[in-house]
């Protein structure tokens, strides 16, 4: 499928740069010694594992609709996109964890080693890669409606966060010497911040793929207006729709004329599918269920 390849392709292309990243920020701390960017480079590390979970979700999810799967496998992919969300939670926990204390050890007198110039160098060139590898990746993941790419983009952003903290901090500490110091770890507590507001709307919104919401009513709408415009159709009804990775399943009940052919019924039906098929994807699971109406029905709405 070619939207499953061109996910795997952003997603390796993530991989590859934060596996450069991460040995150039582990190097610039130890060398700079900079405990926030050796911490930094630990914050990367979590994004191999997001990255290994997306290319295995992207895997399986793309595999087609077999006798055990009738709806497909997209729901690996929203199972994917769960847990970047919990590995973000998490990371943002532990930055502001890290932070927190790192503030309270200043205030308590104790004064944070002196970074070196190698370690701004690396926070800045890790917020200008990470940045751009989060527009590259989002831009693809909207393009191609994956859920897990585009949360895997939000995970390059708050690297990107990350970075910017730790610049902050470096930067002020080495600029403006050694009482500022203690902005390295108020940076990365404003940052976590952050980092968290974003895990929790991801999660929000695999949660509710999970437990089977139903489409956004602006959605449906357009869903029931498609179906109106489709001649011979009365009363569209009893709309049911969810989410299945990046597909949609629709349900939906129609009237038509009572003494209309099944023929003609059917390619009434066919009509619809075929109209919410080119609005929201051609894998849509789409039901269209045909009622009839009788003359007295028919008059009495006319």
């Amino acid at each position: 499928m070619a939207e499953t390849a061109s996910a795997a392709r952003v997603t390796w292309v993530g991989l590859v740069l934060n596996l450069v990243l991460t040995a150039f920020k582990f190097a610039a701390g130890v060398v700079g010694h900079s405990p926030a960017m050796i911490a930094d480079a630990v914050h990367s590390v979590s994004d191999f594992a997001t990255d290994i979970v997306v290319l295995a979700g992207l895997r399986f999810s793309g595999r087609p609709v077999d006798k055990s799967h009738d709806y497909g496998h997209g729901k690996l992919e929203t199972l994917a996109a769960t847990v970047i969300g919990i590995v973000l939670l998490l990371v943002g926990a532990g930055v502001f964890w890290a932070g927190a204390t790192k503030i309270w050890a200043c205030i308590g007198g104790q004064t944070p080693e002196a970074p070196g110039l190698i370690a701004l160098i690396a926070a800045v060139v890790s917020i200008v890669a990470k940045e751009g590898l989060y527009r590259y990746t989002v831009s693809a993941g909207k393009r191609i409606n994956s859920m897990a790419v585009i949360a895997n983009a939000w995970h390059h952003r708050s690297d990107a966060f990350s970075s910017m903290g730790t610049m902050l901090g470096i930067g002020g500490a080495i600029l403006l010497g050694e009482k500022w110091r203690i902005l390295d770890p108020v940076a990365a507590v404003v940052v976590s911040v952050f980092i968290v507001k974003v895990a929790l709307e991801i999660l929000s919104g695999c949660l509710g793929e999970l437990i089977e919401s139903s489409l956004d009513e602006t959605v449906e709408s357009e869903i029931i207006g498609l179906a109106k415009s489709v001649p011979g159709v009365t009363d569209p009804h009893n709309l049911r729709t969810r989410r299945i990775g990046r597909d949609i399943a629709v349900d939906l009940h129609i009237r038509v004329d009572g003494g209309m052919q099944v023929k003609e019924a059917h390619a009434i039906s066919s009509a619809i599918e075929g109209l919410i098929r080119r609005k929201f994807g051609k894998s849509s699971f789409v039901s269209i269920h045909v009622e009839p109406v009788d003359e007295g029905e028919q008059d009495a709405s006319s």
